[in-house]
């Protein structure tokens, strides 16, 4: 993949890992009345940190960035099927495996350099059809 490519995957998994390393309800609020899907949440987390083998491949994160997305990638696998079925906001307040995860999207971001508390993506809005 070219630079420009691993910058843009770069900057998705720092925006996307700032999200899951939001307290809950920051996460909550950036959802508002938005139906997101658990298991969507986990496929695209899941993509990220296997993406960022190749990414660290390419001296984009190093190996301890890696090691890290590992982790991470080892308790989203970790969640089980029921789990993964529903809403993201209700799994969010009645699953603890997000806090888990939290913690070591907090501790991933920590080690990149610059600041980790970036600001969360912009908020979901509710897709009303007009459009």
């Amino acid at each position: 993949m070219n630079s420009l490519g691993d910058a843009h995957l770069r900057t998705w998994t720092l925006r996307f890992l700032s999200l899951l390393a939001a307290d809950t309800q920051a996460q909550l609020a950036w959802l508002g009345e938005r139906e997101l899907a658990t298991e969507s949440v986990l496929e695209e987390a899941e993509l990220l940190c296997r993406v960022s083998e190749g990414l660290a491949e390419r001296g984009t994160f190093d190996a301890e960035h890696l090691r890290e997305l590992q982790a991470l990638g080892r308790c989203l696998a970790g969640i089980d099927a029921a789990c993964r079925a529903g809403l993201w906001a209700n799994s969010l307040v009645t699953d603890p495996a997000w806090d888990a995860i939290r913690l070591l999207a907090r501790r991933f971001l920590r080690t990149t350099p610059g600041d980790w508390r970036r600001p969360l993506p912009r908020p979901l809005h509710p897709h009303t059809g007009d459009h």
